[in-house]
This record gives structure tokens, C-alpha cells and sequence, in this order.
């Protein structure tokens, strides 16, 4: 592929992600008519060598082929930075989002079996009754800050609750999350770059310092907790080890929490934002939930993007790739690409087919936690329509500034 961009759309800068949407999306829309992947210098960190830069994906079709063709398009040099960073880092703050077969497998086997649909079962009661605790709060304030009231409070409290974490530690995962995905935004970490790197340090520690402490107890006193059936897990003669259960954590913190979070803000926001789809979820809510679930997915994209770097050469869709070369794969334009959804810039619950990659494309890493995001979004707006069908947005969201969660810091609504 040839290593061009066009004039005036730099990915790589900050400046970009702190533009308004409209434009982003507008500057993507460009990306998307080009005629193969533009090209980006990588971003400058004092901590780690400049790298050879990389290919933006944003067309559906790109973005589904490299996610389908793990071998080609590998995963363990760096999912999650754009940057090559020491293995240890990539490591300590991916986990399995940052391994390639056949150790990917090993901790996915483990962990599914925990993740099975008998012990997600077991809290889809408690996913419901820590829904109507949020509500009850929530009627009583009569309004404040969305975030903090209702979409953070329900993800946190079901992945700490799900683990065995205490009620005494949630503002510790809460806090140290939002650091870790902070990306440059000012109100989580500071404006020197050095500062930064010390801070996701001692974030990412704190949290699997948590953890392992609780696993070390598990081992000698399991109870029903995830973190009892991780430790004790053995699947053909294979567990996990406490630096790779701090890792799964501070993945499944971050994954699991954040990203439903800012599923949970921007799907309030849209239902504001487009009275007409909100009369029609309330007209018949079992009906419309599925859809309205999936096109917040969708329209949102709360992970922006994620790396592939080709393990030889090869090809792509018909242009040649060559070993070494990463690539950035764009959900968030992938979910906007006109050659497959019809008028992608509309909100639309009915939308159908809609195959999104917002819980990433096909292959091994498609989301592991899927199925209990869409619970929660689900049995929130369930329960918010149930008893506060009135709840709105008032005013427009706080962004967090990133480039890779599209992230809702604040957002002020009324009952």
C-alpha cells in the first residue's frame, strides 16, 4: 500500500480528537473515499522509539478481513497502542486482547469457562436489582449527572460484585479505570507526557494488586465469585497464574466497565436527541430493546479502534501488505460505512440487518463479554423507561478526549 493522507486529516494528532464530531466523522467519511488506507506518522512518546508509522482502516470490508485472519494480522505485538511498547506493558494492560494462539486460547479456554452462561445466570437477578436501586436514586434526585448517577454506578458495581471485589474498593476500580483510558484528557491525567506514563503505572499496579491479593485468598477459601472459579480453573492441566489474573482484571475492568458505561451515557443522549426512536421504543419496549441496543452500539463505537501488525506479506482486499506493517482497524468508521449500513449517520432502533463491529469483527478476539454489555444496556433502559419514563438529557455530553474511547464524561439530565 502506498503511504499517503490527505491534506488537512492528521490521526495521529490531538488536535484531531478534540475537533467536533461532525467534523471527525466528516474527516473519516474522506478516509473511507480513498482508494486504499491512508497512512499516519505514530505519535511521539519520550518512553519508547519512534515506529514506522501505520495504515488507518476504515471501511468495513478492511476492517472485517483483518480481524478474520488472525494469523496474518496478529495481535501480540500491541492490540491497544499504536506505539510498540515493552511486552510486559503490552502484557500487563491487555492480557488476552494482546496475545496471538496459542497462549490467546489457553487464557480465553480458562476464562470462558468461567464466563459460562451458568454464571452469568446467576447475576442477571442482580443486574435487575442493582438496576431499580440506580432508578429509586435516581427518582428521588430528580437529576445531576447521568454518568456518575446512572451509567457508571451499574457496570462497576456488577464487574466488582462479579469478581468478590468489596463495595469498600469500587471508587479504587472506578478511579484507576478512568485513568488507565484516559487518553489526554486533563481531567484524568496530567499534560506531561513522562507524568502520564507514571500514572497508567501506578494505575494499572493498584488494581492488580487488588485482585491478586483477593485470588490468593480464593485459592485457600474459593467462594461463588469469578475470581474463585478463575484461580481454581484448570483445563487440561492449565490455570492462570496471578500476573495473568491481575492482567485479565485490569482488562475486564476497563472492557467491561468503561465501555458499557459509555454505552449506557450515549444511548440517553440519542433517545434525546431523537425523540421520534424513543417514542417508538416506549410504544412497545420488548420489541424495539434488541435493535435499540445494538444501532447505540453501533452509532456510538465506545472503542474507537483497535492494531493488527501482518506477520508477512500479504494482501488485503485485493492491496499488498507487508510484514511488519500496523494497522489501525477503525470500528468507530468501520460502523459508518455507507457501502453497507443505509444512511449510516441516522439513529435508526429498526435498523436491519446491522452488522456492526462495535464488540470488534469476527475471529478470536470478538468481545467475551458481549452478551452481559447487552444485558446490562438492556435492563437499565428497561427499568428507567419502567419508572422514569421522563428521563432526559439537558444538556449536551462532556467529551472525554481520546482517540480511543469515545467517551462521555458528563451529562446532565432531568426526571
Amino acid at each position: 500500500m502506498e503511504k499517503t493522507r490527505p491534506d488537512g486529516i492528521d490521526l495521529t494528532e490531538w488536535d484531531f480528537w478534540a475537533r467536533p464530531l461532525d467534523e471527525r466523522h466528516a474527516a473519516f467519511r474522506t478516509l473511507r473515499g480513498l482508494p486504499e488506507p491512508a497512512f499516519f506518522r505514530e505519535p511521539e512518546l519520550s518512553f519508547v522509539p519512534m515506529g514506522p508509522g501505520y495504515y488507518a482502516l476504515v471501511t468495513h470490508a478492511d476492517v472485517v478481513e483483518a480481524s478474520r485472519r488472525p494469523a496474518d494480522f496478529c495481535s501480540g505485538r500491541g492490540a491497544i497502542n499504536i506505539n510498540d511498547m515493552p511486552a510486559d506493558l503490552n502484557e500487563y494492560f491487555g492480557s488476552m486482547i494482546n496475545m496471538d494462539d496459542p497462549r490467546h486460547a489457553k487464557i480465553r479456554r480458562i476464562v470462558s469457562r468461567a464466563f459460562s452462561p451458568r454464571m452469568i445466570q446467576r447475576f442477571e437477578d442482580q443486574v435487575q436489582a442493582v438496576a431499580e436501586q440506580v432508578v429509586e436514586e435516581v427518582l428521588a434526585k430528580g437529576g445531576g449527572d447521568f454518568v456518575t448517577d446512572v451509567a457508571a454506578r451499574l457496570p462497576l458495581k456488577i464487574i466488582c460484585d462479579l469478581m468478590g471485589i468489596d463495595e469498600a474498593h469500587y471508587k479504587t476500580v472506578f478511579d484507576n479505570s478512568n485513568i488507565i483510558l484516559a487518553g489526554a484528557d486533563p481531567e484524568f491525567v496530567s499534560d506531561d507526557a513522562d507524568q502520564v506514563a507514571l500514572q497508567l503505572l501506578q494505575a494499572g499496579q493498584t488494581l492488580k494488586d487488588l485482585v491478586e491479593e483477593l485470588g490468593r485468598r480464593r485459592r485457600e477459601e474459593p467462594t461463588g465469585d469469578l475470581t474463585s472459579a478463575l484461580v481454581n480453573a484448570n483445563i487440561d492441566g492449565e490455570s492462570l497464574t496471578d500476573q495473568e489474573l491481575g492482567s485479565f482484571f485490569i482488562l475486564l475492568v476497563v472492557a467491561g466497565n468503561e465501555t458499557t458505561r459509555n454505552a449506557i451515557a450515549h444511548g440517553l443522549h440519542l433517545l434525546t436527541e431523537n425523540p421520534g426512536q424513543r417514542e417508538l421504543l416506549a410504544s412497545d419496549f420488548e420489541r424495539y430493546i434488541p435493535g435499540t441496543v445494538e444501532e447505540i452500539v453501533r452509532y456510538a463505537s465506545p472503542v474507537i479502534w483497535m492494531r493488527r501488525t501482518a506477520t508477512r506479506d500479504t494482501e488485503l482486499n485485493g492491496r499488498d501488505v507487508k510484514a511488519g506493517d500496523k494497522l489501525i482497524l477503525y470500528y468507530w468508521s468501520a460502523n459508518r460505512d455507507e457501502a453497507v449500513f443505509t444512511d449510516p449517520e441516522v439513529f435508526d432502533i429498526t435498523r436491519d440487518p446491522n452488522p456492526h463491529v462495535g464488540f470488534g469483527g469476527p475471529g478470536p478476539h470478538f468481545c467475551l463479554g458481549a452478551h452481559l454489555a447487552r444485558r446490562e444496556i438492556s435492563v437499565m433502559f428497561r427499568e428507567l423507561f419502567r419508572r422514569a419514563p421522563g428521563i432526559r438529557a439537558t444538556g449536551e455530553p462532556d467529551r472525554l478526549l481520546s482517540n480511543f474511547i469515545n467517551g462521555i464524561k458528563h451529562l446532565p439530565y432531568t426526571v
